[in-house]
């Protein structure tokens, strides 16, 4: 397959997370063409896997869909270099109040691959031991316990439809809990 070159980024707008940014690129076929690109530094999320095999889950409005929605932990890396296990870790206490010395590496998400560099570094939790919560100024979040079966029921009735959280809950599910 050819390559694609790009031979400019101008950044139009830079946001508290994202950088908005217009790509000028030439096609194999020697094409000039100009691409939106949302730059973003990577997020982490984790799967809070309680002793009795629940999930703790996440409720927390959000904006860009006007509505509460059911997640998974999740949260932007402070930095392009945190270690995204870092990042699931300090998300996992500061969301649901609880820490882990066992987080396993899941997958990664791109979410958005047609016009967005953001990546999501999902982990599972195990051996949970309480911690302490500590919110965002941006964050009301309500904690909710569901087995993996009862998530799956939900995804598939498109009763939860956030990508990073139906992915990572149906490869849980096929990594964990099928034989």
């Amino acid at each position: 397959m050819e390559k694609f070159n790009r031979i400019g980024r101008e950044v139009v707008y830079k946001g508290a997370i994202l950088e908005f940014c217009k790509d000028e690129i030439i096609t194999p076929k020697g094409n000039k063409v100009k691409w939106d690109y949302l730059q973003h530094k990577g997020a982490a999320a984790v799967i809070p896997v309680m002793d009795d095999g629940r999930i703790l889950m996440v409720r927390q409005w959000r904006n860009a869909i006007d509505r509460f929605a059911l997640e998974i932990p999740a949260g932007g890396k402070d930095s392009v270099d945190e270690p995204s296990k870092q990042c699931a870790a300090r998300e996992l206490e500061e969301e649901t109040g609880y820490k882990s010395d066992r987080l396993e590496f899941l997958q990664t998400i791109v979410p958005a691959i047609a016009y967005s560099g953001e990546k999501i570094d999902v982990y599972v939790a195990f051996e949970l031991k309480k911690g302490k919560q500590h919110f965002d100024p941006d964050e009301d979040i309500e904690l909710e316990l569901f087995s993996v079966e009862e998530l799956v029921k939900m995804i598939m009735s498109n009763e939860i439809n956030d990508s990073k959280t139906a992915s990572a809950i149906l490869t849980y599910y096929h990594k964990y809990c099928l034989d």
